[in-house]
């Protein structure tokens, strides 16, 4: 049998170029290799939008969309939405025996997200507790690769606790999950953010029209220390040039603009827009299949609908493992 992946996105918003070097390129690249699940995690997005559950419900589809924008296929990939799969709950509650709300709060990747919106003292429990709801997202189809962007390694790590401690309590059920970085660890904001993030509103959508894509790139932090384009200019660490680095497929234009801003021999216009050129051609074939993708709503429904069942006649079999495992299928 193939190895399995397990991967997802929650759908607050569309998916920008981080998502892509992050995860989705290596999506499209292991279905082809892997047994591939893709999750659309509307349940954890609820842990912070449950007061604006017609959001979530919105960006399903738009998520959806990019998927197939960027070339995943359902027909070599099972595209799931998580509330559909009860089992994730139930696996979740179990699971929440095996780890101290200290472990969950000391995650890195909560830490920061508490921090970036602010809870103070109205953390919402379920928020706090996502690690443990991914943990079982990641098991329930007993994924053996997990891609992620460098921020959701804490994560993966926690999961990987977690499957050690439940299969030295009761068995060997599960595989640890080993995380796959994507070519590009992080990819800065257009802002100069260290991280691109839809609540950050410093992200380049692959959805984005000519016009937005232009009105960003323009916008984008350069080297703050540089006042005149005849300034000697700093790339390393500049937005501009790791994008470029990046996306511009002609290395030898790269290199010349690189030189010629250390010496203070070009402006930052004229960076702007050759970075521009290479993220359109990028993009266009992208925006071109999302089109063609937009408004069949009954072909999209299909690929849910379709994708989510077979998702959960594998969760069900997971759980009937646990429960044998745990000493719970009092009735079989």
């Amino acid at each position: 049998m193939r190895k399995r992946i397990l991967t997802g996105d929650r759908p607050t918003g569309k998916m920008h170029l981080g998502h892509y070097v992050g995860s989705l390129k290596n999506r499209v690249k292991l279905q082809d290799s892997y047994d591939q699940f893709v999750m659309i995690a509307d349940v954890q997005a609820l842990t912070d939008n449950f007061d604006n559950p017609q959001k979530v419900r919105d960006n399903i589809k738009e998520v959806l969309l990019d998927y197939l924008a960027v070339g995943i296929d359902p027909k070599k990939t099972t595209i799931l939405i998580q509330s559909m799969i009860p089992e994730i709950a139930e696996l979740t509650v179990f699971y929440l025996n095996l780890v101290t709300l200290e472990r969950v709060l000391r995650n890195p990747t909560v830490k920061d997200e508490i921090k970036q919106k602010g809870f103070g003292q109205s953390l919402p429990a379920g928020f706090a507790m996502y690690p443990v709801s991914q943990a079982a997202d990641i098991t329930v189809f007993n994924a053996d690769l997990v891609p992620v962007g460098e921020d959701q390694l804490p994560m993966v790590e926690q999961t990987r606790e977690i499957v050690r401690k439940f299969n030295s309590l009761y068995g060997e059920t599960f595989v640890e999950p080993k995380p796959l970085l994507g070519d590009v660890k992080r990819l800065p904001g257009i802002d100069g953010n260290a991280k691109m993030g839809k609540s950050l509103g410093n992200a380049i959508y692959l959805s984005d029209s000519e016009d937005e894509l232009k009105k960003k790139v323009m916008r984008m932090y350069t080297d703050p220390t540089r006042i005149h384009p005849t300034d000697p200019g700093k790339v390393e660490g500049n937005p501009v040039f790791v994008y470029h680095e990046i996306f511009n497929p002609n290395k030898t234009e790269v290199e010349d603009l690189k030189m010629r801003y250390r010496e203070g021999k070009v402006g930052d216009i004229e960076v702007k827009e050759k970075l521009f050129v290479a993220l359109n051609a990028f993009l266009t074939p992208i925006r071109e299949k999302r089109h063609e993708f937009e408004g069949k709503d009954e072909l999209l429904n299909q690929i849910l609908t379709e994708g989510t069942a077979k998702a959960r006649e594998v969760a069900g079999e997971t759980m009937k493992k646990v429960k044998r495992a745990m000493k719970i299928d009092y009735i079989r």
